[in-house]
């Protein structure tokens, strides 16, 4: 793996970061248009394998998942949400803006 064709570019790169909300150096462009080029190497070579007659599956373990008891209980305090909290504007708790006008993805 460790000779694979650079498949990505620089552009790629940051359109990929600005997806991702994603600042980036040029030193960390280089180095994740390395990476991402190594995954996907990779990815081109698992489509390579013959899955003829390999039946699909969620997860490869033997496991279930574990349902806890649905079971109510008292709301924590305010006075002690807002202890917790790293930001508040009592009585709210204060979060960062998660959506913008820049239109998204």
């Amino acid at each position: 793996m460790a000779d694979h064709p650079q498949h990505l570019s620089a552009a790629d790169v940051h359109k990929v970061a600005a997806l991702s909300r994603l600042s980036l150096s040029d030193a960390q462009v280089e180095q994740y248009r390395h990476q991402l080029s190594a995954v996907l190497a990779y990815i081109n070579r698992l489509r390579e394998l013959d899955l003829a007659g390999v039946e699909p599956m969620a997860h490869v373990g033997d496991t279930h998942n574990r349902l806890d008891a649905d079971t109510p209980h008292d709301p924590l305090p305010n006075s002690v949400l807002m202890k917790m909290a790293p930001q508040t504007m009592p009585p709210f708790i204060k979060v960062p803006k998660v959506i913008d006008d820049a239109g998204g993805a």
